[in-house]
């Protein structure tokens, strides 16, 4: 039914089309001295309704495909829309309203045009032009004239609060994947704040993380509901929002979780937020930012500089026979060079070099009773 009505209004449409642009081309020719055959020129109305019927017919028939282009650019829209900040919308409403003041003052000046097909059609092409630019120009340069007038003397106030709200307008999305989640520690993180913009959480990472709180396996059972007691958290105290990522056909074709992930932050221009170290490596390829939740503890930890003391209990063999592992409070791997013998004992080492990487850090040193 609804399909009808819209091949129906297609069809009335293109009828008025068609009579006006019948007018249209007699006006033209008949300036430019061309003259059109009798047969036309005497059954003038009966051209004009011939004209508007075929129009009308040939409507009816593209009715479905502009339809669908409707629909499509309708949806494309809506994508493109939830990358725009409020803001920017605000800026091109108040553009399109200075559009059509312009357009309107214009039309007034194209009264001189004798033909009203003529008049009409420049009176629509004004009103397209002029706000399309005026909207364009104000969502493009709003902040910018916004920002010039908060600059003036006497405005420090207004400007400072300006300056927060286009850091609030432009603050870059936030792309969790399942790992972060699971591993809890992001939620400290934005409580201290040190993390700021919109949180997005991928549907396709919400059904990873539910089907490992459904895994047979009981560790994999216990790591996902942490992780979706986790994430209740965060929604309740800052605010998630749940990707739907259903009529994104390209991340459709891609099945591999961290390449969508990854995908879809260069879709939204957002930054990832993971510890996973091969993330990373794939991110650096693809040029999209990431934020590893690993690196930033070991930016945190207490500095170790070679030659400094310290006690370590050494717990096992390292790679080398002549090695013996231990470890800090905080995992950080301490090997130790002919600690072999000592392997179940506390002893006193002295740092000899640090390895810091971004998937940990790592201490060497030796007995300090060897010198």
């Amino acid at each position: 039914m609804f399909k009808n009505l819209i091949r129906v209004l297609s069809a009335l449409i293109g009828a008025v089309l068609g009579y006006g642009m019948f007018g249209l081309v007699q006006y033209v020719l008949e300036k430019f001295g061309v003259a059109l055959p009798e047969i036309i020129t005497e059954h003038e109305s009966v051209s004009a309704v011939a004209t508007a019927i075929i129009s009308g017919i040939l409507f009816f028939i593209i009715a479905p495909a502009i339809a669908d282009q409707g629909v499509r650019m309708a949806r494309n829209l809506g994508k493109d829309l939830q990358n725009v900040s409020a803001g920017t919308i605000g800026y091109g409403a108040v553009g399109l309203l200075f559009g059509l003041m312009i357009a309107t003052l214009l039309a007034q000046l194209f009264r001189i045009i004798p033909n009203n097909y003529v008049y009409a059609a420049v009176v629509v092409i004004t009103y397209a032009v002029s706000c399309y630019l005026c909207a364009a120009i104000a969502a493009m340069k709003g902040k910018d004239f916004i920002r010039s007038i908060l600059s003036l003397p006497g405005q420090s106030e207004q400007k400072s609060r300006g300056k927060s709200e286009e850091s609030s307008e432009e603050a870059i999305p936030k792309v969790f994947d399942t790992s972060v989640i699971i591993d809890g520690r992001i939620a400290g993180i934005m409580k201290a704040g040190f993390l700021e913009g919109p949180v997005i959480i991928p549907d396709f990472v919400l059904v990873e993380l539910r089907h490992i709180a459904d895994s047979a396996d009981s560790l994999k059972r216990t790591r996902g509901r942490r992780g979706l007691d986790i994430l209740n958290s965060i929604r309740e105290d800052y605010g998630v929002e749940i990707y739907n990522t259903d009529n994104e056909k390209v991340l459709k074709e891609i099945p591999e979780v961290d390449v969508k992930l990854l995908k879809l932050a260069e879709l939204i221009h957002g930054d990832v937020v993971t510890n996973d170290f091969n993330l990373n490596k794939v991110a650096g390829i693809n040029g999209v930012r990431v934020l590893n939740i690993n690196e930033l503890a070991n930016c945190l930890k207490p500095v170790v500089i070679p030659g400094e003391d310290m006690q370590v209990t050494l717990m096992k063999e390292g790679k080398n026979r002549e090695q013996a592992i231990g470890y800090l409070d905080d995992g950080t791997m301490i090997v130790v060079e002919n600690g072999h013998g000592m392997i179940g004992t506390t002893q006193e080492i002295r740092v000899t070099s640090v390895l810091q990487t971004s998937a940990g850090r790592m201490i060497f040193g030796r007995l300090k009773n060897e010198g």
